[in-house]
C-alpha cells in the first residue's frame, strides 16, 4: 500500500522531489533500458514488499509451478490429453523432444494481480519463452540512487538479484544434462532483429564473470554438422540460453533448422525447451478447468484454479453479446503472443468502441476472459508534462528459476491493460526487512 508519509513529503517538497524525478528520467535515457527508441518510465515512489508478501509470492510459485510441472509431463504421456492444446503437428513433435534434463520449466516470469492488503491474487499471465525485464529492474533500482524520497520511509531493505542467480541456476540445469560436457561455451540465442540485446549484453557479463566463454548469436545463423551446434564463426555451442520465443521460431522454422535438429539430439542443452510452451500459450487458462486437467489435479491444486485463474474461454466459443453488453468485465488477448500485442480491456472502450473490437476479432484465434480489477496504489509521474498523483494499477512479476522463487518486477498503469504499449510505467522493487 502507499505510505502516506510519502505522498505528504512530495506534495510538501515538491519543487525539489520535481527535480529529483527529472534526474530520475536523465539517468534512465542514458542507461541500458534506452533501447530502439524507447526507455523505461518510472514513478517516484518505488515497490517495498514485506517479508510476509515474500513468504507468500514463494508459496504461490511452489504451488502453481507443482501445477504447471504436472500438466507438461500429462501432456507429454496422454495423446488423448494433447488433443486439448491447439498446436500443430510439428510443434507438437519438437514438445515431446527428450530436453537431456529433469525440470520442465527452467525460468518463467508468472505476472499476477496481488493485493497487498488482503494476500488475495489473481493470474495475469505466465511468460515462458523469451522471460525478459531483468535489466529493468537493475536499472530502476540503479536510478533510484537519484530518487531524493528519504531513506528512512523505506526503512532497512534489500533487493532481488536477477542476474548472477540465472547464471548459477543454469549452470545447476547444466550439471543434470545427459549430455554435458566439460568447459561448455553458451549461446544467447534470439532473432536479434528484435532482440532486447542491452539485456542479454549484461548476462553475457555475468557468464564471463563467472569464467564462461559466452556470447549473443541470431538463431537463423546456427550450423550443425556431425552432432556439433556452431554459431557463424564457426565456435561450438553447448548451452543455449533461449530468448527466442516459440512462436516466432515456427513461423521461420526453414530458418531455425539447425537449431532445431541439435535441440532434438540433445546436441546442446537449451534453457528452456521447446515443452514450456504448454505453459507459455495462453490457451492453457481455459484448459486448467478442463475435466481432463482436473483428474490429474488434486482437490487443493483445482481449488486453486478456481480461487486465482480468472475465467477464460476460446473467443469463437463465448457469448459474443454477453461480452459487449458486459463490456467492462471482460479482456480479450491473442492466444499466442507477447509483450501484449493485440490485448484489449473492456474498461478501456466506449461501447461502441468495444463492440466494434469484439466483432472485428471474433473469429479470430483469440481467448476471453473475466478481467480482474488490480490492487491500485497512489504514486506520481514527475516526467510528465503535468505531474499529478494518481491511482495506479499494479502488476507483479515473479521470476521463477528452476522451480524457485528468484524475484519480482513491479510494473504500474493508469489504464485498463498493464504493458508497456499501454501507458506502463515500472518502479524498483525493494524488501523491508523486518
Amino acid at each position: 500500500m502507499t505510505d502516506n508519509r510519502i505522498v505528504k513529503y512530495i506534495k510538501d517538497n515538491y519543487d525539489t522531489c520535481l527535480d529529483s524525478g527529472l534526474r530520475v528520467r536523465e539517468y534512465l535515457l542514458s542507461s541500458s533500458v534506452a533501447f530502439h527508441g524507447r526507455c523505461v518510465q518510472t514513478l517516484h515512489i518505488p515497490k517495498v514488499f514485506s517479508k510476509k508478501d515474500i513468504q507468500a509470492f514463494s508459496r504461490i510459485v511452489d504451488d502453481f509451478y507443482g501445477i504447471f510441472d504436472k500438466i507438461i509431463d500429462n501432456y507429454i504421456k496422454s495423446p488423448e490429453y494433447r488433443r486439448l492444446f491447439p498446436f500443430s503437428r510439428q510443434l507438437e513433435e519438437l514438445i515431446l523432444a527428450d530436453t537431456g534434463y529433469d525440470i520442465n520449466i527452467p525460468i518463467m516470469r508468472m505476472d499476477i494481480f496481488y493485493d497487498e492488503d488482503t494476500g488475495g491474487y489473481k493470474f495475469c499471465e505466465i511468460n515462458t519463452d523469451g522471460t525478459s525485464a531483468m535489466i529493468e529492474d537493475l536499472e530502476l533500482r540503479r536510478a533510484f540512487s537519484y530518487n531524493n524520497l528519504p531513506r528512512e520511509f523505506l526503512g532497512e531493505v534489500s533487493e532481488f538479484e536477477l542476474f548472477d542467480t540465472w547464471v548459477v541456476s543454469l549452470m545447476q540445469l547444466y550439471r543434470r544434462f545427459k549430455n554435458r560436457k566439460k568447459d561448455p561455451k553458451i549461446a544467447i540465442v534470439d532473432f536479434l532483429d528484435r532482440a532486447y540485446l542491452p539485456e542479454f549484453e549484461e548476462f553475457i557479463k555475468r557468464f564471463r564473470k563467472y569464467g564462461f566463454c559466452a556470447k549473443i548469436c541470431d538463431i537463423r545463423e546456427l550450423d550443425y554438422k556431425n552432432g556439433i551446434l556452431y554459431d557463424k564463426e564457426g565456435e561450438r555451442i553447448d548451452i543455449i540460453y533461449r530468448r527466442a520465443v516459440t512462436v516466432d521460431i515456427m513461423n521461420n522454422l526453414e530458418n531455425c533448422q539447425a537449431f532445431l535438429d541439435a535441440y532434438k539430439d540433445n546436441a546442446v542443452m537449451v534453457a528452456g525447451g521447446l515443452r514450456t510452451q504448454v505453459i507459455h500459450h495462453k490457451a492453457l487458462f481455459y484448459i486448467l478447468r478442463d475435466p481432463q486437467t482436473k483428474r490429474i489435479l488434486t482437490n487443493e491444486e483445482n481449488s486453486l484454479i478456481e480461487e486465482h485463474i480468472p475465467y477464460t474461454a476460446k473467443m469463437c466459443m463465448a457469448d459474443k453479446d454477453r461480452i459487449i453488453k458486459d463490456k467492462d468485465s471482460y479482456i480479450i488477448k491473442p492466444s499466442d503472443s507477447y509483450a501484449s500485442r493485440g490485448v484489449f480491456a473492456g474498461v478501456d472502450c466506449t461501447q461502441e468502441e468495444w463492440e466494434k473490437i469484439i466483432r472485428e476479432y471474433e473469429n479470430e484465434d483469440y481467448i476471453v476472459q473475466q478481467y480482474c480489477v488490480p490492487y491500485k496504489t497512489e504514486n506520481i509521474y514527475l516526467a510528465a508534462d503535468k505531474p499529478e498523483f494518481k491511482k495506479y494499477s499494479n502488476l507483479t512479476g515473479l521470476y521463477v528459476y528452476n522451480s524457485v522463487f528468484a524475484g519480482v518486477y513491479s510494473r504500474l498503469s493508469d489504464g485498463g491493460i498493464i504493458s508497456s504499449q499501454y501507458n506502463e510505467k515500472s518502479v524498483a522493487t525493494f524488501v523491508k526487512e523486518e
